[in-house]
């Protein structure tokens, strides 16, 4: 039993080309190496990284360079990517907070970070948008209960 080696959580080769096994990545440099190559599913090992890594100060960086991108599933991705990180580790930086911003409202990430992460952090367009919603349920929903 002293001589079993571990196995790695990271399999041998990645398959890039179909997108197969990147849920589970949890290294950074592998998701920033997929990213200068232009990987075409890169945004499944940023949703990878979200859901495995367990510092969201190395895990939001990333995020917002898929939220930065150019292409609209990438951004979609990333937009998961921190829905995931507001509900697993409760927090979000500025960065991604501007940069969703451009996004449509009623995005998973809206909901998330308005359920998990402490709402004196919120800005107020997330306010603007999510306080009717809740009002509305403290109101009349709540009461039913």
């Amino acid at each position: 039993m002293e001589n079993e080696e571990i196995p790695d959580t990271q399999p041998e080769v990645l398959d890039w080309e179909n997108g197969t096994e990147l849920i589970g990545v949890d290294d950074p440099a592998i998701v920033d190496a997929a990213f200068e190559r232009g990987e075409r599913h890169v945004g499944v090992a940023v949703i990878g990284l979200a859901l495995n890594h367990p510092d969201p100060d190395t895990i939001l960086p990333r995020i917002a360079r898929a939220l930065r991108a150019t292409d609209p599933e990438l951004q979609r991705q990333g937009t998961l990517s921190l829905a995931h990180v507001a509900r697993l580790h409760r927090t979000v930086n500025q960065e991604c907070l501007d940069l969703l911003r451009a996004r449509p409202r009623g995005n998973e990430a809206d909901d998330d970070l308005w359920t998990f992460v402490p709402r004196r952090r919120l800005p107020w367009w997330l306010w603007r948008r999510q306080l009717p919603g809740y009002l509305k349920w403290h109101l009349y929903e709540r009461r039913r209960l």
